[in-house]
């Protein structure tokens, strides 16, 4: 630690807030909105590989931009802890439980939020009723609503493959894995993307999908069906009411958001790259490894929330505080100069980013968002033949919240 005085408005230099909060930089607001990358190398240029930051409401919290030291993270629950009942900015009254970060970062009782023996207990219930859902049919769900929504606009000559396909697909699919009847997986759709995109209604747009999903359970007690929600009420893990709840909404939430942005940018890198379109339509490159080069470059969560360091340490030339926040740049990390020098290079093969997270919190279903996705190109590539861009590439606009950035649209035509 510096042993310089502190002045009165700053804390030891080693807190995010040392730096007076006019000097530090904002994860959200119009710059973060727009050109959230550059926000990242500037970052690195002047911090290192983990830099100060605050989240909405000006709280403070560490960025990781480095990819070894966000293995380092994701790798050590003990340094690392993801239990945020020890984030010390939420224990002295600093965040307001109203604030739009509690859906990301506030504790609840699901796997995420734990470490150890808690956290297996509970990991393994969804696991197992993930892998039991992807064996009654994903690619079969997969290929009806694919079909479905493309039934919609097919006539046309015309659509917005975001709005139109990619944000819905993967709901439609999520509904039927966990029980819910199709309208209300479609109405779903906008609470989940407020959830992500924060603000002042995400905390309303949270409780909503927890209504829904504990109604879901509550019917599901009566009426068990070959669901995920029945898996997790039956498992020999033993969850309580809200676990139950509580693992719906974490499904959910991440399943959909993630799946449904990967999507998105698949189809926008195939339809921006006639080589990589004619490849698939030949048949002489497969849609993973299209996938595969998207979560290098374009991971569809940019920043994953946040760790809280269970002691004080050093991270990137940085003292970290005991129950300080760190949230993990992933986008950053997946091109970190000390591990891709040049980005131009092929990753084909390189399973190694950071999309899917690591460590004891990996995402358990990314099997079943590859497969969802993988189903979505096929289908749509066979239905729609001429299928070509509506508009210049360059005219495609992004819109960031703190954790990801959504492409806006990608409006495409083809014969009717």
């Amino acid at each position: 630690m510096n042993d310089q005085p502190e002045s009165p408005l700053q804390a030891p230099r080693g807190c995010p807030v040392a730096h007076h909060a006019a000097e530090l930089t904002r994860l959200y607001g119009p710059e973060a909105a727009t050109d959230p990358g550059s926000i990242y190398e500037r970052l690195r240029k002047e911090h290192g590989s983990v830099a100060p930051v605050l989240l909405e409401g000006d709280v403070p919290a560490w960025l990781v931009l480095g990819y070894r030291d966000t293995r380092r993270v994701l790798d050590n629950p003990r340094q690392f802890s993801r239990d945020a009942r020890i984030w010390r900015d939420w224990t002295e009254g600093r965040v307001e439980e109203t604030s739009p970060l509690i859906p990301m970062l506030g504790w609840r009782p699901d796997c995420v939020s734990q470490d150890g023996e808690p956290h297996r207990r509970l990991r393994s219930a969804v696991t197992d009723g993930l892998q039991a859902a992807a064996v009654r049919g994903i690619r079969r769900h997969a290929t009806h609503f694919a079909n479905k929504q493309i039934d919609a606009f097919a006539a046309t000559g015309r659509a917005d493959l975001v709005t139109d396909y990619a944000d819905y697909l993967p709901m439609l699919v999520l509904s039927r894995i966990l029980g819910l009847p199709e309208g209300e997986g479609r109405d779903l759709v906008e609470s989940c993307a407020q959830v992500l995109k924060g603000g002042e209604d995400a905390l309303a747009h949270n409780d909503r999908i927890v209504t829904i999903l504990g109604a879901l359970a509550e019917r599901k007690r009566t009426e068990p069906g070959g669901d995920f929600t029945t898996a997790l009420l039956g498992h020999a893990a033993g969850l309580d009411e809200e676990e139950v709840v509580s693992h719906l909404r974490l499904v959910l939430i991440a399943a959909h958001t993630t799946t449904s942005n990967l999507l998105a940018r698949v189809l926008q890198l195939i339809l921006t790259d006639t080589a990589r379109l004619s490849g698939l339509i030949s048949g002489q490159l497969n849609v993973s490894a299209v996938v595969e080069e998207v979560m290098w470059n374009s991971p569809p969560l940019a920043v994953l929330p946040g760790r809280f360091a269970a002691g004080d340490l050093e991270l990137g030339g940085h003292q970290i505080q005991e129950g300080d926040l760190l949230v993990l740049g992933l986008a950053a990390g997946n091109v970190d100069p000390e591990i891709r020098p040049d980005t131009d290079v092929s990753v084909q093969g390189n399973q190694a980013h950071l999309a899917f997270s690591s460590g004891p919190h990996e995402c358990p279903g990314q099997g079943i968002g590859q497969s969802i996705i993988e189903i979505a190109v096929d289908v749509l590539l066979h239905r729609l033949p001429g299928l070509t861009l509506a508009v210049p590439p360059e005219e495609l606009t992004s819109t960031a919240s703190t954790w990801e950035s959504r492409l806006d649209s990608l409006p495409v035509e083809f014969p009717a």
